[in-house]
């Protein structure tokens, strides 16, 4: 008789964690299939940390369910039961139970920290049964009835919402009925009985808007928020997220079923956020902030003002004092396990804290810098105070980006003056630095103002820019745009130039008619001031006062006071450990003798790309290309460029003289040549004035170089075969520009590169 053969086991989709080392079954290595909430609490509960136990189902699961019409792998949902039986054995209750009820949050988690971007539901398990049967073992029944409105809300919002259009909003109308009705100030001054009633009032919304009963199985309601968090994967704001952040490769979001605890049962009770070290000035203090009698979306939610996290200690119940310290010397040992500053989540459920999340804290630039700095030297750079070495060099200057170090370089707002400033709104920080001019409308006009007044301030307000904005944008202090992100033509060149830039600021109602901006009930005109901060995308009305990066006053114009300040210290240490680990020379890009001495100054060992395309477009050379531009024969554009020549060459010898016997690589002439024509009507006006040609003639010729896809148009070298000319002149700015300097006892290294670009991104 032939054996029978086993079944095929399925793969490993839920891992349980709590209750220590003998039950947990992940930990840290697994965060790209446990994602990083799962994988973190795994960590801590094999840390023997206070972490309330629970499952995770992987981003794999996840994976398979996106690309399979959103349906579960083999084997998930049985792994699922197992797991949950597992974990009701262990704490003693069952889910849904009538008598002792076990309750669970359903929690996203990607690999990489995604705050925000994907769904959280709470209380899972509540329904008419195990409500009562809350009440009976807690002694509690508004902490019951108030458990139950919540899910119902969450239930209702997260994961019948995206199908039905049922919003939390929906439940919050209801709410304020009801606190109106009973004159209830707070959600907390409702009583049990006032909740119990809310109860059956948000069981209604959900019945008129979903079309069905509110689901009184346990599993159903798991089953179906299990969905909602792997579909919040693909949400609109979670893809943009992604987008922006240049989040790419993950598998998908983990689920993680914990066990729930409760931070809404009286004043022994509460729930937090806590950073173990500022996230704003890196300064080495935990900071975070709490509510008593609260559960966690309601810190995140604005519903109430939470306290700071200084006041935990001062609290009236002495419970209170006792959470403080334990808190506290978990995010000590956190830090040092994970060798980062840590973002924590926390509860108190009757004086007992417990621990539900922990993960890598976002941080300004200026905060990653220093703790990197603080935490690898073992001393408060300010003071000079002893800490703890956490990580080595090589270790810390691995936490640093070349984004933080680009923060450090630009002018910055009074950070005590802009936190009482008046706030419009904010988008996308999409050019570093600060920004204060006045309000205009067009980039000819911002190139007026500029022109008539090199010391005006302006910030270009648009819906959108396009290439002949640059001269504009170029003048402009920072440019402001309504639509596009952070690869709109705005952003990218903004973020060439290192000009300040906020886009995509959708609360805008830009009125061009009327020279208006509006945002909500604010009405700004053109003239009036506005501040930008492109470094968190915040627009201030009125005008800030910045101060100048130390790093630049030390380092360019070698200011003595700026070379001791906290803030280029911080900068000198990291650009030194970079020199002692690093295995290859840097250059950078220059198009400018200014830029290049910059360059120089920050240790640049030469120019990797000179885009000569870059000079002309100051002064009077622009209308010198756009003569050459209009030539009808070889013998007008070579009058033309006879009058760039002398630029040229001009510029080149001032950035051989800045590199000093540094390699210079200049790149010949590469974009299309419409981007050198005005495109609108009072600009083709000009040019045929100042040219002495029609205007019909002007716009036939920008009708002539219009292209569909300027990327593998007329540019590079099919421009250069076009108009051989045009690159013989150049050749000839470099080399008469080399021999110059060279006579001069000046060392030059320069390295001609063809313009053989045939798409976006070279050859």
């Amino acid at each position: 008789m032939a054996k029978k053969k086993k079944a095929p086991k399925s793969k490993k989709y839920v891992y349980f964690y709590g209750f220590g080392k003998k039950h947990t079954e992940g930990d840290a290595s697994l965060k790209p299939i446990l994602g990083g909430k799962g994988a973190n609490l795994a960590d801590m509960a094999l840390a023997e940390l206070p972490v309330p136990p629970g499952f995770t189902v992987t981003t794999e699961a996840c994976a398979y369910y996106s690309k399979n019409n959103n349906k579960y792998p083999p084997g998930m949902w049985d792994q699922v039961l197992a797991q949950l039986a597992k974990l009701e054995k262990l704490m003693g209750k069952k889910l849904g139970d009538a008598k002792d009820p076990l309750l669970v949050s359903v929690r996203s988690g990607a690999a990489i920290s995604m705050p925000g971007m994907m769904d959280t539901v709470l209380n899972l398990g509540m329904n008419d049964r195990s409500v009562q049967g809350f009440i009976e073992k807690t002694n509690n029944p508004r902490a019951g009835w108030d458990c139950y409105r919540r899910f119902l809300d969450m239930f209702g919002d997260v994961v019948m919402g995206p199908t039905t259009g049922l919003t939390h909003h929906d439940f919050e109308v209801e709410m304020s009925k009801l606190k109106e009705k009973y004159g209830a100030k707070e959600d907390t001054d409702l009583t049990a009985d006032q909740l119990k009633e809310l109860c059956e009032i948000y069981k209604r919304v959900y019945y008129e808007k979903v079309g069905k009963a509110f689901p009184q199985d346990p599993l159903k309601q798991l089953e179906l928020s299990i969905n909602a968090v792997f579909g919040s994967w693909n949400s609109e704001r979670a893809e943009k997220y992604r987008a922006i952040n240049k989040v790419s490769g993950l598998l998908g979001t983990a689920v993680n079923i914990c066990t729930m605890v409760y931070g809404n049962m009286g004043k022994t009770s509460g729930t937090g956020v806590a950073f173990t070290r500022d996230g704003a000035t890196g300064v080495d203090e935990p900071m975070g902030e709490y509510l008593i009698d609260a559960q966690g979306e309601d810190v995140v939610a604005g519903i109430r003002t939470p306290k700071h996290l200084d006041e935990m200690a001062s609290e009236p119940d002495a419970s209170w004092k006792k959470a403080d310290k334990e808190l506290r010397a978990i995010m000590h040992r956190l830090e040092r396990r994970y060798k980062y500053p840590q973002d924590v989540e926390f509860t108190v459920q009757e004086g007992k804290l417990w621990m539900l999340q922990t993960r890598n804290a976002k941080r300004t630039g200026l905060a990653g810098i220093r703790w990197a700095v603080e935490m690898a030297t073992g001393k408060d750079f300010e003071t000079g105070k002893k800490q703890d070495k956490i990580l080595t060099a090589a270790e810390a200057i691995n936490t640093v980006t070349g984004g933080d170090l680009e923060q450090l370089l630009f002018p910055i707002f009074n950070p005590k003056q802009e936190v009482t400033a008046h706030r419009l709104t904010a988008a996308l920080p999409a050019g570093p630095g600060a920004a204060v001019g006045k309000i205009v409308f067009q980039a000819s006009e911002a190139e007026a103002a500029v022109k008539a007044d090199p010391k005006a301030k302006v910030i270009l307000v648009r819906h959108e820019t396009s290439p002949e904005d640059v001269g504009g944008m170029w003048a402009a202090q920072g440019i402001l745009t309504s639509t596009g992100g952070m690869t709109s033509h705005a952003a990218v060149v903004a973020r060439g130039w290192g000009k300040c830039c906020v886009a995509g600021a959708s609360a805008l109602s830009i009125d061009y008619v009327k020279r208006t901006v509006t945002c909500g009930t604010e009405v700004l005109s053109e003239g009036d001031w506005i501040s930008l901060n492109g470094s968190n995308g915040a627009v201030y009305k009125g005008e800030l006062p910045t101060e100048a990066s130390p790093v630049v006053a030390a380092i360019v114009d070698g200011n003595k006071t700026a070379q001791k300040h906290p803030i280029f210290r911080m900068y000198k240490q990291i650009s030194d450990w970079a020199d002692q680990f690093r295995k290859i020379k840097v250059r950078t890009n220059a198009d400018t003798p200014k830029d290049s001495e910059v360059a120089i100054r920050f240790g640049a060992e030469g120019i990797g790309l000179c885009r000569t395309e870059h000079m002309f477009f100051e002064g009077e050379r622009i209308w010198a290309v756009r003569e050459f531009i209009l030539a009808d024969n070889k013998e007008g554009r070579e009058k033309a460029l006879a009058k760039l020549l002398p630029y040229q060459r001009s510029d080149f010898e001032g950035i051989f003289k800045a590199m000093s016997g540094h390699p210079v690589t200049v790149r010949l002439l590469d974009p299309p040549l419409h981007e050198f024509l005005p495109q609108d009507a009072k600009g083709q006006e000009e040019m045929a004035k100042r040219l002495k040609v029609s205007v019909e003639q002007i716009g036939q010729r920008v009708k002539q170089l219009h292209e569909l896809n300027p990327m593998l148009g007329h540019r590079g070298c099919r421009l250069s075969i076009t108009f051989p000319e045009l690159i013989a002149m150049q050749t000839t700015a470099i080399i008469e520009a080399a021999i110059n300097v060279t006579k001069r006892k000046i060392k030059v290294l320069p390295e001609i590169m063809g313009p053989a670009r045939q798409h976006q991104g070279g050859v």
